[in-house]
């Protein structure tokens, strides 16, 4: 039988011994027991944290990737602002606050020292907080380090907006916002209802946007000077303020009569500003003395209702100065 081995008659090649290692082999399969747990790797959790901090300061963004889940904030529930821009504004403007929440090592500039200062003056407590807390208070917003805790809006009755114009002695004029949806939208038409002299705002309790964070935050401040009022019914609301003698005109893109020529600007007046996408609800519709458009290009099909107020209010302004 050709070839050695087994069977082949052969006797079986011996191996030399090898050389021993000592036991280092032995020693070295026992391993360095087990992995530490995370609080004592201080090592990795600075080194982490270290370009988690740059990488927010360079790009603005909050660190944190995912959005974090929204849980249902109830009606008594505080709101919070984030942002340095937004927070120095609110402090100035005098909006109320319970809490100046400031990261810890955070990278102080002219903003945040005038925060601590408006706080510290006004009595504000201040805590030094991670930025994990930051990220959860702020719902996965940025705020760069810095959010502001206020109390919960304390709503006025829809008539009182009526009696803010009488004791001022001037004509009325309200803002009622009808499936505006959008926090950030009641922010902007409340820093144009400021500014071109509106005495309120009226929205509905239901299926409308409130004050809320996002709306101090767009506002600018204004909010801490403007009233809001909640109506627990919008359609209802409106036909009260007819029967006050105000008269109601409602921004759609389908009105009869475009804004600048309507003839009911300078009189006691609420403007009634519809969503975005479905503009007024038929009773709302149903409910105004006039509905009004704003002309503009075929290429747009509608207008933001934030900068359809603002035009809107513009207009009236202007009417009245003359």
């Amino acid at each position: 039988m050709a070839g050695g081995g087994r069977g082949s008659g052969r006797p079986a090649k011996k191996k030399s011994p090898t050389k021993g290692t000592g036991g280092n082999v032995r020693r070295g399969l026992e391993g360095k027991g087990a992995t530490p747990p995370a609080h004592m790797r201080h090592w990795y959790k600075d080194k982490a944290r270290t370009q988690r901090v740059e990488r927010e300061e360079r790009t603005g963004k909050s660190a944190s990737s995912r959005p974090l889940a929204r849980a249902k904030r109830g009606e008594d529930a505080p709101e919070y602002i984030g942002g340095r821009n937004p927070v120095v504004e609110a402090l100035r403007a005098g909006v109320p606050a319970s809490t100046l929440y400031v990261a810890t090592r955070i990278d102080s500039d002219d903003r945040v020292k005038e925060s601590m200062r408006i706080a510290a003056d006004r009595g504000i407590a201040m805590l030094e907080v991670g930025r994990e807390k930051l990220d959860r208070l702020t719902e996965g917003g940025i705020h760069q380090g810095l959010a502001l805790q206020i109390p919960p809006y304390d709503y006025a009755h829809p008539d009182d907006l009526v009696a803010i114009a009488q004791d001022a002695a001037e004509v009325p004029l309200i803002v009622a916002l009808d499936g505006v949806t959008d926090p950030r939208n009641l922010g902007a038409i409340a820093r144009s209802a400021t500014a071109f002299g509106a005495h309120g705002l009226v929205v509905p309790s239901r299926r409308s946007a409130g004050v809320t964070g996002g709306a101090w935050k767009t506002s600018a401040g204004t909010l801490a000077t403007l009233t809001v009022a909640r109506a627990a019914n919008l359609t209802a609301t409106l036909r009260e303020y007819r029967e006050a003698g105000l008269f109601v005109i409602g921004l759609d893109g389908e009105g009869t009569v475009d804004l600048a020529d309507a003839n009911l600007l300078d009189g006691p007046l609420v403007v009634v500003v519809g969503s975005e996408g479905k503009g007024l609800s038929r009773l709302v519709r149903e409910a105004c003395d006039l509905v009004v458009r704003i002309p503009m290009n075929a290429a747009a099909e509608s207008l933001n209702a934030g900068v359809a107020a603002g035009i809107a209010l513009y207009e009236v302004s202007r009417h009245r100065k003359r």
